[in-house]
Parts: structure tokens; C-alpha cells; sequence
């Protein structure tokens, strides 16, 4: 393109001289009078020089070929152009098909992943379902052993009330208390008729009764204080056969621990054990002192 151009610069450039030299003689002439006014020799002379005809010939001539030079150039250079645009369009097309390619197995690997998906989905699903139905036939199991549990715990009570109860009042004649009377699962009830609690054993005569909480095991402080409440309720809302007697509380268990025993017999009850085949009251210590409510 240079050589191009420095052609296309040069007849440009004889061109202008042209140019202007016809342009310095019409100068003259019009200031003259006219085109044919007479001139100097001297002009004359000069004009000549510049415009004899094979001066304007060659350099037509000359410009003729430089045109041919440039147009030549230039359809050479446009054709370099074409080509290089033919071979970028065809590395577009080629980008392109790569581009479809990677597209098409892109779409494969993603049909393919969602199928895994939805395969893992469905497993989740089946496991899920199966762990949700032994769940509940666990559950339905837990509710069975815990209902026979509770009808044990029931059964052991209402057993530890019957083993006590026939003679139960004799293990208070050390005391002088003469306890023959004895009712079971007394209800304590308020003045608008609700059942706020039950005695186990209610031991009574004409003047003191006694009422006796039984556990299957009496292993614990809170065992003591609920029949402290108990005995409260007691005094606060009477049974017809508490009514103006002496109330003195005591308590029962198949099995006592030592801690139980000491906190009950603080509290001013009686302590009973079932040993053997026979209930016991245990013998409390010199601090003792029954507290009546």
C-alpha cells in the first residue's frame, strides 16, 4: 500500500502544477481584457513553455498510467481483502459447527445428569417412605410396651395396697392409735365437686385418721412432697371420715431407699416397707415426732 500511495501522491501533485499554471494564464488574460488580450513576449515565452502540447501530453500520459498503476493496485489489494474475509467466514463457520458440537453433547451430559437425578429422587423417596413406616410400627410398639407398663405399675400398686391394708392399722398399736377402720382410693374433692386428689388408704377411728400414699418404689424427695400437698388438700377440702379427727400421714413402698426414708420421717410421716411376706413400720429415730395437719 505504500508504493500505492506515493504513486496516487505524485500524479496528484503534476496534477496541481497543471493546474495552476493554466490558472496563472487565465489570471492574466482576464486582467487583459480577455482570453486573447495581447501579452508580452516575455508571457508569452512563458506560457509557452508550460503549456506546449507535449509537456500537457506526457503528463496526461504519465497520469494515465498511474491511474492504471493504482487502479491495478487497488483491485489487487481488494482481492487480498476478499480473500482473507473468505477464510475468516470460514473459520467462523467452522467455530460455529465446533460451538453446535459442544452445545449438542452439553444437552446429552445435562439429559443424562437429570435422569441420575431423578433415579437418586425415587430411591430417596422409597427409603423415606420405608423409614416413615417403621417409624410408625415402632411407635405403635413404644405405645404397647408403655400401656403395659403402666397397667404393671397399676397392677403393683393395687397389689401393695391389698398386702397392706387388711392389717395395716395393727403396725400403728405400739402407738396407741387403734386404727381399725380402713378405706381405699378415698377422693378428695373441692367445694365446686372437682376431684383434686386421692388418698391410697385412709386408717381411721373416732377420734385420729391416717392417711398412707403407697409406691412400688419410694426413691425420691418428690414422692414426699406431692403427699405434703396431699395432706394439705386433705385438711383444706375433708373427706366426711376426716372431719374433726387427728390427721397424721404416713407413707408405703415395696422397696425405700434410705434418703426417701430419712426425708419422709423429717416431714412427720410414718415410714412402712414390705419385707418379705409381711409390711414393717420402720423404726424411726429419737428426733421423731408425727406431725399432725
Amino acid at each position: 500500500m505504500d508504493a500505492l500511495d506515493k504513486a496516487v501522491e505524485e500524479a496528484w501533485k503534476d496534477t496541481l502544477r497543471l493546474l495552476r499554471s493554466l490558472r496563472h494564464c487565465l489570471r492574466v488574460s482576464i486582467e487583459r481584457g480577455g482570453f486573447m488580450a495581447e501579452m508580452t513576449a516575455q508571457e508569452a515565452a512563458e506560457w509557452g513553455k508550460t503549456l506546449d502540447f507535449p509537456t500537457v501530453w506526457a503528463t496526461i500520459t504519465k497520469l494515465g498510467e498511474k491511474i492504471d498503476l493504482v487502479s491495478s493496485n487497488t483491485a489487487a489489494v481488494i482481492d487480498k481483502m476478499g480473500k482473507r474475509v473468505d477464510k475468516a467466514a470460514n473459520t467462523v463457520d467452522k467455530l460455529g459447527e465446533r460451538i453446535d458440537r459442544v452445545t449438542a453433547n452439553t444437552a446429552i451430559a445435562i439429559d443424562k445428569l437429570g435422569e441420575r437425578i431423578d433415579k437418586r429422587a425415587e430411591q430417596v423417596d422409597r427409603v423415606t417412605a420405608n423409614t416413615a413406616v417403621t417409624i410408625d410400627k415402632l411407635g405403635e410398639k413404644v405405645d404397647r410396651v408403655t400401656a403395659n407398663v403402666g397397667g404393671l405399675n397399676v397392677s403393683m400398686g393395687e397389689l401393695i395396697e391389698t398386702l397392706f391394708g387388711p392389717h395395716i392399722g395393727e403396725k400403728f398399736d405400739v402407738y396407741q392409735y387403734n386404727l381399725k377402720r380402713i378405706f381405699k382410693r378415698v377422693p378428695i374433692y373441692d367445694d365446686t365437686s372437682r376431684q383434686r386428689g386421692e388418698i391410697d388408704l385412709l386408717l381411721s377411728n373416732t377420734t385420729i385418721c391416717m392417711a398412707l400414699e403407697v409406691k412400688r418404689w419410694l426413691d425420691n424427695k418428690t414422692q414426699i412432697d406431692e403427699h405434703v400437698q396431699r395432706m394439705k388438700l386433705i385438711r383444706q377440702y375433708p373427706p366426711a371420715e376426716t372431719k374433726g379427727k387427728k390427721l397424721l400421714g404416713a407413707m408405703a413402698g415395696a422397696v425405700v431407699t434410705s434418703e426417701a426414708r430419712e426425708y419422709a420421717e423429717e416431714s412427720g410421716f410414718f415410714v412402712l416397707e414390705l419385707t418379705g411376706d409381711d409390711v414393717c413400720l420402720l423404726e424411726p429415730p429419737e428426733y421423731f415426732q408425727p406431725k399432725e395437719w
